[in-house]
């Protein structure tokens, strides 16, 4: 995923179909400047984890 899809979703108040290596995410935050977004999975809301914003997909 590209960094402004990635900062549209999590600005949207749509839930989008994200996920993180299989898994599906919910993005809390996305900083721009260094590609990394602030990811939780849904299954584990307390999981939360930054990671680069191309290693999320949107299916």
């Amino acid at each position: 995923m590209n960094t402004q899809r990635a900062i549209e979703i999590s600005a949207s108040p749509v839930m989008v179909d994200v996920t993180y290596q299989g898994e599906p995410v919910y993005i809390q935050h996305v900083n721009e400047e260094d590609g990394i977004a602030r990811i939780y999975p849904l299954s584990h809301p307390e999981e939360e984890r930054d990671v680069p914003v191309n290693m999320l997909s949107e299916r």
